[in-house]
């Protein structure tokens, strides 16, 4: 079906044989109405020929390859109807068969175009501040550290971080969240998202090739160019399908003596639910799946993920949210928390540590506007002081603050595995602790149990960490196993055990370390939003968004995608089998099993597209979008 062609190029061609065809057909019936049955005849052939002729090249250049498709069955008919005068039949069968390679052609872009949306937004330009005047740059100009203008309406070129005091953003296009999203200043932006809202100024992290869209385009692209395992089977079974109809064809020609029938059993043949059901539903499931911010790199796995049964987790990143958050904030004597916190986030924001940048985060959520600190001292790892507002503050260990105010270490306190306590000092005395901890995400519990109803029989953690840390994060989470203090090269070891029970496995992961663990498992899943670009490149499949319950709605949508594919190969091919064997007994003649063939095409292309239309049980929660 002209596959083997550019796909712009192919779709002018299969308009332009459908419109031969059609007026062949068309003419031809208007001669015969006038009682000029001979040049009915003519009009019916003209109308034909150039439809055989592009399928026999295709059917050449397919064999080169040494692929034997089912277009075969299209040539034979139309080949037989010809020879035997059945000139009627052959223009109703070019016309079928043209305008089945226009429905695909339709069919495929309909199911393509929420990813080539993704492509289609890319921008070009950015308006780039630079000494007090603003100017357009190409992409490949903007650097790190850059500061450009995001007008009302302007798409996010590149990855970085608000820097006015606020930002509204509208990231439907990635996330498949409908409602913009506010950011405050620091907070990070992806790529691809829309200003909703009033300009804003945005400080670039990274490149325009390293951003988040960038990866996504490229994995868009990957996608569009892949061959699922099932499609793959429908090819050989189709072979298998042509044998059927020859032998068909034959017999009811040798018993009968009448080469009508076998002419007719020929043109209801019907190869469309084999080599059109499975790559159409298939690539409508990949359209769907990315319209709730789950991007599968193709179709193969699709296929997979729709079959998986076993699912390995790593820990920082994924189970857990992968940044140190505040658990609480204990305070000394009349110090107020809005206080401390306020003179502990204005001086942490002299610190790249991780711990400094999450005590700045929340502060700035709670709606504090930090000062500027003043004579700042950092050492590294332990702590740093300065002033700020006039007032001297210290923030760090508890060792380090106690050395630092000239006060006695204060007796150790228990915290839980994994937490860690930041003590802060002002004026000399010591005012209090915040306590920090990467918490587990919200709706683990629920997010398991709906991973369980979807067929996951076996789920797992594998993490770096400690024991003791991997222990109080799953407490009552109710995993098959958890493994702790694993090395990248166990991790894989682990997939591969799992995997010598034939039982499919995915693995989802964000970091560096997971890249070869995602790459061993049957479906690896990485965690997009701000994963390591290594993991995203080995994944199959990329959540757009840093919330592990879009797995859900991926799952159920790919198990739909295959279930609706063998649908519609089951009854296509059921109807096609049933209505030769009624053709072979005389039933139908050619014309009447060409209307037959062309009906069962459309209904299992249009059954197939039903896949764009899946609606997920297990929606992600209405606060995915929100930044993080």
């Amino acid at each position: 079906m002209t596959r083997l062609m550019p796909p712009s190029l192919r779709s002018r061609l299969n308009v332009a044989l459908l419109v031969v065809a059609l007026s062949g057909l068309v003419s031809g019936l208007g001669l015969m109405w006038a009682s000029n049955n001979e040049l009915a005849r003519i009009a019916w052939f003209v109308g034909v020929v150039p439809v055989l002729a592009a399928l026999l090249v295709e059917i050449v250049r397919s064999l080169a390859k040494g692929e034997v498709g089912l277009d075969i069955v299209a040539a034979l008919s139309m080949s037989a109807a010809l020879f035997f005068g059945e000139t009627l039949a052959a223009a109703v069968v070019a016309l079928m068969y043209s305008g089945g390679t226009f429905l695909e052609s339709f069919a495929e872009g309909r199911a393509r175009r929420e990813m080539s949306q993704l492509l289609s937004r890319v921008p070009r330009t950015a308006t780039r501040h630079r000494d007090g005047k603003l100017e357009e740059v190409p992409l490949d100009a903007i650097e790190p550290s850059d500061l450009l203008l995001i007008r009302q309406g302007d798409v996010a070129a590149v990855d970085g971080a608000v820097e006015s005091s606020t930002a509204m953003l509208d990231q439907s296009a990635l996330t498949g969240e409908s409602m913009p999203v506010r950011l405050g200043r620091g907070q990070n932006v992806m790529s691809g998202s829309t200003n909703a809202g009033e300009a804003f100024d945005l400080r670039v992290t990274r490149r325009a090739s390293e951003s988040t869209y960038a990866g996504i385009v490229r994995l868009v692209e990957a996608a569009q160019a892949s061959k699922a395992p099932m499609a793959e089977l429908a090819d050989r079974y189709s072979l298998l399908f042509l044998l059927i109809t020859v032998i068909l064809a034959t017999l009811a020609w040798w018993f009968t003596g009448d080469p009508i029938r076998a002419v007719a059993v020929l043109v209801v043949a019907t190869p469309c639910p084999l080599i059109l059901a499975v790559p159409v539903a298939l690539v409508a499931g990949l359209s769907r799946a990315a319209q709730f911010g789950v991007l599968i790199k193709g179709a193969r796995p699709l296929e997979a993920l729709a079959s998986i049964r076993t699912l390995v987790l790593d820990k920082t990143g994924t189970l857990t949210d992968g940044r140190p958050q505040i658990v609480s904030i204990d305070t000394i004597e009349s110090v107020r928390e809005e206080e401390l916190l306020f003179l502990a986030a204005s001086l942490e924001q002299a610190s790249k540590h991780p711990m400094a940048q999450a005590i700045v985060t929340s502060a700035r959520e709670r709606g504090s506007v930090l000062r500027i600190p003043g004579e700042v001292v950092e050492v590294p790892g332990e702590g740093l002081e300065g002033t700020v507002d006039g007032r001297k503050v210290v923030v760090g260990g508890a060792s380090f603050v106690a050395h630092r105010i000239g006060s006695a270490v204060p007796e150790s306190r228990i915290l839980d595995a994994g937490a860690a306590l930041v003590a802060v000092a002002i004026d000399g005395k010591l005012a209090g602790h915040i306590t920090m901890a990467d918490a587990l995400r919200s709706g683990t519990q629920g997010l398991l149990a709906g991973l369980r109803r979807l067929g996951i029989s076996r789920i797992m953690l594998a993490t770096g960490d400690r024991r003791a840390v991997a222990d109080a994060i799953t407490a009552g989470l109710n995993l098959d196993a958890v493994h702790a203090q694993m090395t990248p090269d166990q991790k894989v070891q682990l997939i591969l055990t799992e995997r010598e029970g034939h039982a499919p496995v995915m693995m989802v992961g964000d970091g560096v370390n997971d890249a070869p663990a995602l790459a061993a498992a049957d479906v690896g899943v990485a965690m997009g939003a701000r994963g390591a670009a290594a993991s995203a490149e080995a994944a199959d499949v990329v959540l757009l968004v840093d919330h592990l319950d879009r797995l859900l709605p991926g799952i159920e949508i790919a198990q739909g995608a295959r279930r609706i594919a063998l649908q519609s190969v089951a009854v296509g091919i059921g109807l096609s089998v049933a209505g030769m064997i009624a053709a072979a007994l005389g039933y139908l003649t050619p014309v009447q099993g060409a209307l037959l063939q062309e009906a069962i095409d459309v209904a299992v292309i249009l059954n197939a597209l039903r896949a764009l239309r899946i609606k997920p049980h297990a929606l992600p929660t209405p606060d995915i979008a929100t930044a993080s």
